[in-house]
């Protein structure tokens, strides 16, 4: 009886878990077969690439090898929840304004769309977006098709990625300056 009283409690502490990780989506984005030679023929392994979200501003994405499919996704998932970053949203659906972003030979363009425009992306880049919560963007990949790096590329875009409070903190003025410089008005307006 020992023994079920430890797999109720084993239960219970997985399903607490689980209620963690509901909070997150995660986005099959490559699984990649590769063949090791040896003696006896071919053994295979996958690597997977996989990204995750709570769709509320926070992102991640990781990779993992194993030699089962499952497996590869499993520690995908876990390297994605440990690399988490925040990034600024504008109303919670789109960016802030135009970023470039590189990696390798993967380079991205990613700008603000108004409201109804709706996820205008290719594939690695498209699951990021879903994942963070972005609505509305229009994106342009400029290089490489390369699953990888396109999503590294477009992470390095992200991380660029900075609000008028993170400017206006930086400059050491108002937010309401920041955005009147924005929207084209001249400084001495904002002020006076």
């Amino acid at each position: 009886m020992a023994r079920d009283g430890q797999r109720d409690d084993k239960r219970g502490r997985g399903r607490d878990r689980e209620e963690r990780d509901n909070e997150f989506i995660d986005k099959l984005v490559h699984i990649n077969r590769v063949a090791k030679v040896v003696k006896g023929g071919r053994r295979f392994a996958f690597a997977a690439l996989v990204v995750i979200g709570d769709q509320k501003g926070r992102v991640g994405f990781g990779h993992g090898k194993a030699r089962e499919v499952p497996e590869a996704i499993r520690k995908a998932t876990d390297a994605a929840k440990r690399a988490l970053v925040r990034i600024p949203l504008k109303d919670g659906r789109t960016l802030h304004h135009e970023v470039r972003g590189h990696h390798g030979a993967g380079k991205v363009l990613l700008r603000p769309a108004p409201a109804g425009t709706g996820i205008i992306a290719g594939g690695p880049m498209r699951a990021v977006f879903e994942a963070l919560g972005v609505g509305d963007v229009v994106s342009k990949s400029l290089g490489t098709s390369n699953p990888y790096n396109m999503v590294r590329a477009t992470f390095d875009a992200l991380k660029h990625q900075q609000s008028p409070r993170q400017v206006a903190q930086r400059r050491g003025r108002s937010v309401a300056e920041i955005l009147a410089r924005r929207e084209g008005a001249p400084a001495e307006t904002a002020v006076g």
